[in-house]
């Protein structure tokens, strides 16, 4: 590449870096506060609900990407021209394709990273994200015993503990059985602690005692103990296989599903249309690419308002992701309009391409006029206002 070329690439990486890190940052933010549950009513740590929400984040740069990049153009092109360079590029005989080859290696780098993210880690992240999120709802611990509440796990079987720590160890722990049909039960337990031990899963209880009392006729007994362990083997849930939808599912099994797999057997237009935007997607970033750069690639003068083209620029990307999703939602796996999901970008991007190499018509004289007219008044109220703060510095 040419100096002026890597220039302009490395200002867009580091517009882009951190435009992607503060949305997709502000993005998750949002979607994890839809699985706060998880702390809140699942008895899961935060270290536990960070790890377990942080596997969608392929899938949110997916949809994040083109648009950081869209305003990382924004910002660099926007810039070149205010410092006067695209002017420069254009006075000193550079075509404007010295700036769209930047753009167009910028664009098809972040092009591949999205068709890797959509392809196979996203994908992956959501099954994986599928899987926790199961294993948590079987969890005994986090469904059976929750802080300050008496649950009834079975007939006869109640459990209580005063507090659950984050090391999951069980505090003030009240465990009353009267499922034996001549004697009831009830262990009292400094501490206690869920552990797994030759296949089975154990409450160890520590410091403690245990009364029994004959449901009929007798008097009460009181053992005391340092540890004890009470079997939950036959109280655990059972965790089901979890059913895997058609964004959580890998390319390779959305091309050939199992043949006794139900989901697909009953959904085979959804993995249709997954497979479909998984590869349509990526070619978003090339069309945002272009469509900046028709916008603003242009050199421009300092008299000449580059806010419309902005606002134009940035208005015509969500319409064209807009439809995008709209295409999606009204496919439904139907073979005649998914190709609809490649040719909305495709068609976007072509229409960008022959725009920004046209000839330019001469605008009519009354938009001139306008634009120069509210430039002025721009100016004139820039101006009003540092005069004012020069006076009252003075």
């Amino acid at each position: 590449m040419k100096t002026i070329e890597r220039y302009i690439v490395r200002r867009t990486v580091y517009a882009f870096t951190l435009t992607i890190a503060a949305m997709t940052g502000v993005v998750w933010a949002t979607q994890a506060l839809r699985q706060l549950d998880l702390v809140t009513s699942k008895g899961q740590t935060i270290v536990q609900f960070i790890g377990i929400t942080i596997l969608a984040l392929p899938f949110l740069i997916v949809i994040v990407a083109p648009f950081a990049l869209m305003i990382a153009l924004i910002l660099v092109l926007n810039a070149l021209s205010g410092d006067s360079e695209l002017i420069v590029i254009d006075a000193s005989g550079g075509s404007r394709f010295l700036v769209l080859r930047p753009v167009m290696i910028f664009s098809t780098v972040v092009m591949l990273l999205t068709a890797s993210m959509s392809l196979y880690f996203a994908p992956m992240g959501l099954a994986q994200l599928r899987t926790e999120i199961t294993r948590v709802r079987a969890d005994l611990v986090a469904n059976i015993v929750k802080p300050g509440r008496f649950i009834t796990v079975e007939d006869g079987l109640t459990f209580h503990i005063r507090n659950r720590s984050g090391k999951g160890t069980l505090d003030g722990l009240l465990l009353h059985d009267t499922r034996d049909a001549e004697t009831a039960f009830t262990y009292q337990a400094d501490t206690g602690l869920i552990v797994e031990a030759a296949d089975r899963t154990l409450l160890v209880m520590q410091n403690g005692t245990i009364q029994r009392r004959p449901k009929q006729e007798g008097d009460i007994s009181i053992v005391r103990f340092q540890s004890y362990a009470f079997d939950l083997s036959n109280l655990i849930p059972e965790a089901g296989e979890p059913v895997f939808k058609a964004s959580e599912r890998t390319t390779t099994n959305l091309l050939s599903p199992g043949r006794n797999d139900a989901y697909a057997l009953k959904n085979p237009e959804k993995l249709t249309t997954e497979l479909h935007e998984r590869f349509s997607q990526p070619l978003y970033c090339i069309a945002f690419g272009l469509i900046v750069f028709a916008y603003l690639g242009k050199a421009r003068t300092t008299r000449q308002s580059r806010g419309l083209a902005v606002v134009a620029a940035i208005a015509s990307c969500v319409l064209l992701r807009t439809a995008g999703f709209g295409v999606t939602a009204i496919s439904g796996g139907s073979t005649a309009l998914v190709g609809l999901l490649y040719a909305v970008p495709v068609s976007a991007s072509a229409l960008a391409l022959i725009s920004a190499f046209r000839e330019q018509r001469r605008q009519p004289k009354w938009l001139t006029n306008l634009q120069l007219a509210v430039q002025e008044r721009i100016d004139a109220l820039v101006d009003r206002l540092h005069n004012r703060r020069t006076g009252g510095a003075a």
